[in-house]
């Protein structure tokens, strides 16, 4: 049995056969409304980096090259603080000993003690008692000489975290340079749309290399100006109190 079903209005004509015995035919699926269309489909999200990963591509090459600065600063900045104890300039035990070795006249006992001894003071008392029995001047000209050599091998030290604090911005200001410099090549070559992100390259490494650059020169400042201020006050005192204990021999090769 047919059966034709037609109907007037705004729709088209519905049709609609069945035989007997027959299944009515399987609907196919409908296309999901939601999906996307192929050509109009959504570019994935820009991967999010992380601070270091970020610093590290904003640097550039000079990222190496600060990184190597840092090591060699912190490294100088750790030998001249230990130079720059008093234990390793003006030791007690030695002032002490020296002094009591001197008050029982065993002046042998007394340099053998200093010539043993590889601070600062004892460097200067063993090259005066070497120069006493040609009188006393010719021992403290011996001590100065002697006083004046190590502190300038203490300043020659000191003298390299001054370099790093003046070498650190200069680097910093070639890497802003270059960095400008590939900001404003993208302009130039980019036309009319130049890409943003290789303009935020080159800017941020013009900016980057600037920070790092003063975040390591202020602390290596800082840190030279501290310590020379130390080391000229300890060698001072190296002068004072080796003066003193040699005081005593003030009337050897005098009339």
């Amino acid at each position: 049995m047919a059966v034709l079903v037609s109907t007037a209005g705004p729709l088209s004509s519905l049709s609609y056969a069945q035989e007997d015995g027959a299944e009515p035919a399987a609907a196919e699926p409908a296309a999901d409304a939601g999906a996307p269309a192929a050509d109009g489909a959504a570019e994935p999200a820009p991967k999010k980096l992380d601070a270091l990963t970020w610093t590290m591509q904003a640097l550039s090459y000079y990222f190496f090259v600060f990184l190597l600065i840092s090591v060699i600063f912190v490294a100088l900045f750790v030998m001249n603080m230990l130079n720059a104890r008093r234990d390793n300039v003006v030791p007690l035990h030695l002032v002490e000993s020296f002094e009591a070795c001197l008050d029982e006249n065993k002046v042998q006992e007394a340099y053998d003690l200093a010539k043993e001894d590889d601070t600062f003071l004892g460097k200067v008392l063993s090259a005066g008692l070497e120069k006493v029995s040609l009188g006393y001047d010719k021992a403290i000209e011996a001590m100065q000489e002697v006083g004046e050599e190590e502190n300038m091998k203490l300043d020659h030290r000191l003298s390299y975290l001054a370099l790093i604090g003046s070498l650190s911005p200069m680097i910093g200001l070639f890497g802003t340079v270059d960095g400008m410099i590939r900001a404003f090549s993208v302009i130039a070559l980019g036309g009319a749309t130049p890409n943003p992100a290789e303009l935020a390259n080159g800017i941020s490494t013009a900016l980057m290399t600037t920070l790092v650059g003063l975040a390591i020169a202020i602390p290596a400042i800082a840190s030279f100006s501290i310590l020379r201020n130390r080391v000229d006050r300890l060698a001072l005192e190296v002068g004072i109190t080796s003066e003193g204990l040699m005081s005593r021999f003030q009337t050897v090769g005098r009339k």
